[in-house]
């Protein structure tokens, strides 16, 4: 081992296989994938609400302009209309942490706490010793630690 490689919560412990690692690295990537599915989600419910926002300027200018139907339609037809039946933004947020985000994680949580000893991203600590240049400033195993002498 490298005097100065990865941390101990980085280190693969004893007895965990390489299909192990590469299961666990798998299972987070799509994890990861999920986080910005859910942050996606997030920047839908915000940009809808703040279009339903600017619809009371809208509505108010119709209205100085002497568009008094149209600013009722913008009002009663579109204002705070649901974006799918019986849902805000906010619910369809609240339903897809309730019904997948948040089992997928615990899930996820469980599996590396019980398959790795809780130690995350086993896979990409060994991605990059396994691609680090020894020796070199800038591939260092992890943060305050000097570089090593070239084995």
């Amino acid at each position: 081992m490298r005097q100065y490689g990865p941390d101990r919560d980085h280190r693969r412990p004893e007895g965990v296989s390489d299909e192990t690692v590469e299961a666990l690295g798998a299972l987070s990537k799509a994890l990861e994938t999920t986080e910005r599915a859910r942050g996606h989600l997030y920047g839908f419910h915000q940009l809808t609400g703040t279009a339903d926002l600017q619809l009371d300027r809208a509505v108010e200018l119709l209205r100085k302009a002497g568009h008094d139907e149209w600013a009722d339609r913008v009002r009663t037809e579109i204002l705070g209309r649901n974006v799918i039946p019986g849902h805000w933004t906010f619910q369809i947020v609240e339903a897809y942490d309730d019904t997948y985000y948040q089992p997928f994680r615990g899930l996820e949580r469980d599996a590396v706490d019980r398959l790795a000893g809780g130690r995350d991203h086993l896979y990409e600590a060994e991605m990059k010793e396994d691609r680090r240049t020894v020796g070199h400033p800038d591939h260092t195993a992890r943060p305050g630690v000097p570089p090593e002498h070239p084995e």
